[in-house]
């Protein structure tokens, strides 16, 4: 029972200690950029010893991936989640003002993000990685897009559920380009709304216009 106990208790250190080392990394990740940071400052931001970080992480860069993939898989999560709470119909309108409102449009992480994309496309096993996480996501949306559709049919230049996926996800990164630029989060949400509205339905021709977006806040019109 004591041994059992005692594992308990180290299990449970051990999880809270690999939390805050990844708290700590995304702070000092966002604050200086990964590739300047060093496995000793991330130590000293979480308050911990190397051997603490190399009982948790056998690089910088695995917890770099780490990192990005709790974050994914937040956005996956709350992406699923405001999909699902349409019942057996498919209501686009509602569907797009529930993910607008819950999704995740950090300027911090943001940084983080752009980096991690930076160093997965020199490094063809971290991208396959993040190939695989963007697939996930798509497919959740997919499988949402996919279902009965009584309320709102998808518009049929977009083809399947899935090529309608792929637009979701691209319109997302488009706006948070913007975002990470201009850092008007309320400015993004508005537009992403209307910009999905936009995909997803037949109606993209008569969006009304929100007060903080205009032709010249397009993500299109801000070349990278």
């Amino acid at each position: 029972m004591a041994d059992e106990q005692t594992a308990r208790r180290v299990t449970r250190r051990r999880v809270r200690t690999r939390a805050n080392l990844l708290d700590a990394a995304f702070q000092v990740f966002a604050a200086k950029g990964f590739g300047r940071v060093s496995i000793e400052e991330v130590c000293e931001a979480a308050g911990y010893s190397r051997g603490a970080f190399y009982s948790n992480f056998a690089s910088l860069d695995e917890l770099f991936f780490a990192l990005y993939r709790q974050r994914a898989d937040l956005i996956a999560r709350q992406v699923a989640d405001a999909l699902a709470g349409d019942g057996p119909g498919l209501d686009v309108p509602a569907s797009v003002d529930r993910v607008t409102e819950v999704l995740l449009l950090d300027h911090d992480w943001l940084l983080v993000k752009t980096d991690f994309l930076v160093h997965a496309a020199r490094d063809p096993a971290v991208a396959r990685s993040l190939l695989e996480h963007r697939a996930t996501l798509r497919g959740a949306i997919a499988d949402r897009l996919g279902r009965d559709r009584a309320h709102t049919a998808l518009p049929a230049v977009l083809g399947d559920a899935e090529a309608a996926a792929h637009a979701v996800v691209a319109a997302y990164d488009g706006v948070t380009t913007q975002l990470l630029l201009d850092k008007d989060v309320d400015g993004a949400r508005a537009w992403l709304k209307q910009l999905l509205t936009a995909l997803l339905t037949e109606g993209g021709a008569h969006l009304e216009r929100h007060p903080g977006i205009h032709p010249g806040n397009h993500p299109d019109n801000h070349p990278e």
